[in-house]
């Protein structure tokens, strides 16, 4: 079996998809569905198990022999999140668990960590740095920062499961992102205000070396990071972390114009001040290197900014059935 945590969120329900998809049905769904749409996320998919998170560590131990890899993506993925305690308990003691269980039965980990550790971007996005220096600008990236130098510690004491990998993950968009809100990705929050011509609202820039709406973000299509993560669990890899993005950074403003191609209209953007809660905290350009990943064997082509967006805006955002 294969037991994907996060597995009714964005990431993990699209992974769940894809592993389904090369003919995997022995997945276990670990998470909760709560209110609302979010059980769509897995409707077409097949799994074996639906464990609620509080449930998984009984289900491990009764289970052991049966587990071949463990996706761990569930967190609070919230970059404005205030509760410490529960960042503490659900993002860093919740993934130290499964890390120790996974080393204690030798079952591989492949773990969701986040572009957001590397702070305001001053110390580039370089994977294969000393990660020590870097400074999370909130709650959320800290978290996953304080669980990738951990499990390197770890990994350094021989303390660690047979295989591993973390996934600092750029600007993820692609469908099943509905649940999230304010995170969605701005392709899901404006792909209606573009068909209805309405018009679509960027921050303007508070930098003079940034134009407004040029700000720059590796923008990453969901189904190329259910690519790579599905490639690290098919055989033996280099273990360690590595960035998920496209080594390619684009504009807000390239987005919502990729949004209107696919949809064969002309946006209507419009620039408005950015919150002054968020001018301290907001990073004016991302940009993944993507040299250890391919160095470790991975040669597939990623999606293109306007390919992922057009495949996302036909394939889901235009249609009946959004979900993936």
């Amino acid at each position: 079996m294969i037991v994907v945590t996060g597995a009714t969120g964005f990431i993990g329900s699209n992974l769940v998809a894809h592993l389904n998809s090369l003919g995997h049905s022995d997945i276990v769904i670990v998470d909760w569905l709560g209110n609302g749409e979010k059980w769509k996320n897995i409707a077409k998919h097949r799994f074996v198990d639906f464990v609620f998170p509080e449930d998984l560590a009984e289900f491990l131990e009764k289970s052991t022999d049966k587990i071949e890899a463990v996706f761990h993506l569930g967190a609070i993925s919230s970059t404005t999140a205030s509760d410490g305690d529960e960042i503490i308990e659900k993002n860093l003691q919740c993934s130290m668990k499964l890390w120790r269980w996974c080393t204690t039965h030798q079952v591989p980990l492949f773990y969701a960590s986040s572009a957001a550790t590397y702070g305001d971007g001053d110390l580039g996005f370089d994977d294969t740095a000393d990660i020590a220096t870097l400074r999370p600008l909130n709650l959320y990236g800290w978290s996953k920062h304080a669980f990738d130098r951990w499990a390197i510690a770890q990994a350094e004491k021989q303390e660690a499961p047979p295989r591993w990998a973390g996934f600092k993950f750029f600007n993820v968009y692609g469908p099943n992102e509905y649940h999230k809100g304010d995170m969605m990705s701005i392709v899901a929050k404006n792909h209606a205000r573009v068909i209805a011509q309405e018009p679509i609202h960027l921050f303007k820039s508070h930098r003079p070396d940034f134009k407004d709406g040029e700000q720059l973000r590796d923008f990453v299509y969901v189904k190329d990071c259910c690519n790579v993560m599905a490639w690290f669990s098919e055989a033996k890899r280099a273990n360690g972390i590595y960035n998920l993005g496209t080594g390619s950074a684009r504009s807000f403003r390239d987005l919502i114009l990729a949004v209107g191609a696919a949809s064969g209209l002309d946006p209507d953007i419009q620039y408005v001040p950015m919150p002054e809660n968020l001018r301290g905290k907001y990073q004016y350009f991302t940009q993944a290197t993507m040299q250890k990943l391919k160095a470790a064997g991975y040669e597939a082509r990623f999606f293109s900014l306007e390919e992922g967006v057009a495949d996302y805006v036909r394939s889901y955002l235009g249609t009946s059935d959004k979900f993936a």
